[in-house]
């Protein structure tokens, strides 16, 4: 997982959507596309979902699934072939990391600022104003981090629901919610460059790599390795048991003793909700430490443990062994990488084609009881893009699967 600074934005930075520059910097998209992701082909499925309802004058936010760090340019290359820019809304963190320049060229891509473990109305109210004025669309996605799952969804966050309803409430058109499904596939067989990157991480936690034991096999021995380094860590003891049981048991202690500490409660929320929550509440009790040290620190270890959870979040602990693919196992080994190495972005192993693909759109229809609405759109939403992702089938058999010596053969 990525890791971005923990604290409150240093200053909000708007949109200047400009469709001039967005042209003139296809040409260099194109080239960091193919040179930076091996991303070597897109293709674009169920254009009339987003070309119909914009003619017909509707505000549409497009929500997308987030597994990879390439779909923004995925989504500028369906701009282009639907035939309008798109705004983004995009975490503040992205903003800070670029110099003045590379933060103009975002605001001219559509991009403003959001700040996700607050309640940013600045960001509110610019998206809100675009759905109910701006003809271009808004793509939000719901998932909130990159996660590295291909095929499966994680649970939306109910803000971009929230800012959907919202906008309908006041808007003079009808304002829709566009599901869009994104998915990888290798076109080159990445296989000898994930072996060398396994035998890294096994020598990591001082292992002797074991290239006779089929990638799948390794992987598994690996994340239980890295399991129970956690667990003592935290638990004082590993525990037996179902690796998915395991991962989400460690993540449950870990966010129940900070509540504790912060004397919040559970109120049956997902995982990413309790994070922002405790991240919130973090941040500001850090700035209120006036110069107290230890209680500073205290502030970044827990921020430490919240972004463990994130991490453990990410990992389904069955993903793999549910169908071992190369795209899953490479993802899989993706995080490894960012998680165990601290490499800040995963390396691409092998040429890439991606497909997206956009469903039915569904109408933001507002009502009295807000927190149910929202709930129900998230749901609708996010259901929808499974089943979109589930219909972007990738060909079995692609560089000989289940056939070679440390591949993707056998079973756990």
């Amino acid at each position: 997982m990525n890791r971005y600074a923990q604290q409150t934005p240093p200053k909000w930075w708007s949109p200047k959507l400009n469709p001039f520059w967005i042209r003139l910097w296809r040409p260099l998209r194109r080239r960091r596309q193919i040179a930076e992701q091996q991303l070597m082909e897109i293709e674009v499925r169920g254009l009339e979902q987003v070309r119909e309802p914009l003619a017909a004058g509707c505000g549409l936010m497009i929500n997308a699934n987030h597994s990879g760090h390439a779909d923004a340019h995925i989504m500028y290359h369906a701009a282009d072939e639907i035939g309008t820019p798109f705004y983004f809304m995009t975490a503040w963190q992205v903003f800070s990391q670029q110099g003045w320049i590379g933060q103009q060229i975002l605001r001219w891509h559509g991009c403003f600022s959001v700040d996700r473990e607050g309640s940013d109305m600045k960001a509110f109210r610019q998206a809100t104003d675009i759905l109910q004025n701006e003809p271009e669309p808004l793509v939000i996605f719901p998932e909130g981090e990159v996660y590295h799952l291909n095929e499966r969804i994680t649970p939306f966050r109910e803000g971009a629901a929230t800012v959907a309803l919202s906008a309908a409430k006041r808007a003079k058109r009808d304002v829709l919610v566009v599901p869009c499904a994104i998915k990888y596939q290798y076109l080159a067989d990445p296989r000898p460059k994930l072996l060398e990157l396994m035998d890294r991480l096994e020598s990591q936690i001082f292992w002797r790599p074991q290239p006779n034991l089929p990638l799948f096999e390794r992987i598994y021995r690996f994340a239980e390795g890295a399991m129970a380094l956690k667990e003592l860590e935290h638990l004082g003891h590993t525990s037996s048991g179902p690796l998915p049981e395991r991962i989400a048991a460690l993540a449950d202690h870990v966010l129940g003793k900070l509540e504790a500490s912060y004397q919040l409660e559970n109120e049956g929320r997902t995982v990413p909700e309790r994070v922002k929550e405790l991240r919130r509440h973090a941040m500001e009790r850090r700035e209120n430490c006036d110069g107290d040290v230890a209680a500073r620190q205290q502030c970044e270890h827990d921020l430490d443990d919240l972004f463990l959870v994130v991490q453990l979040f990410s990992y389904p602990g069955d993903y793999v062994n549910e169908r071992p693919t190369i795209e899953r196992m490479a993802e899989t080994l993706d995080k490894f990488e960012e998680d165990v190495l601290g490499v800040y972005s995963a390396g691409i192993r092998g040429q890439r084609k991606a497909t997206v693909c956009f469903g039915e759109p569904i109408p933001a229809e507002p009502s009295r009881d807000r927190k149910h609405a929202a709930h129900n759109l998230t749901q609708q939403v996010e259901q929808s893009v499974q089943r979109l992702l589930d219909g972007i089938e990738i060909p079995a058999g692609r560089f000989g699967e289940g056939t070679c010596s440390g591949g993707v053969g056998g079973q756990t």
